[in-house]
């Protein structure tokens, strides 16, 4: 995905003023996911990035645990300045949703199984329980 197009949908998709705001939001939600995903499904989908948000996903910051949803969204908010919970959690769904689309359904679904459960919902992609057979 081109650069422009993935700020552009970012943008759209937080209600962001500007391109600046987006690009701030996807830049600390990219470092952050970063630190949680390993191997071939953290390079295969930074290959699927603009490059500089791929850069960013290679090199992310260090995690010493995976942090639960919730603690993703208070680090986020910890790393951009005026942000609370309830907006890092609006930049963090709109980063990530983003980031699902250009992963595609299959590597989504393969990084969801790298982290703590309740990532789905961050994503956009609220997982659907498994049919109980009787």
């Amino acid at each position: 995905m081109r650069w422009e197009a993935f700020l552009e949908h970012v943008q759209e998709r937080g209600d962001y003023a500007t391109p600046r705001e987006a690009e701030r939001a996807a830049r600390t939600v990219l470092a952050l996911l970063g630190a949680h995903l390993v191997g071939e499904d953290r390079a295969e989908l930074a290959a699927r990035l603009p490059e500089t948000f791929a850069m960013i996903l290679l090199n992310p910051l260090q995690a010493a645990e995976p942090l639960s949803p919730e603690r993703f969204l208070r680090a986020t908010a910890a790393w951009i300045e005026g942000a609370t919970e309830q907006t890092a959690a609006w930049d963090v769904s709109a980063v990530l949703s983003v980031t699902a689309d250009a992963a595609g359904d299959e590597l989504t679904r393969r990084i969801l199984l790298q982290l703590p459960p309740g990532y789905d919902l961050l994503f956009g992609r609220p997982s659907t329980p498994e049919p109980t057979r009787g």
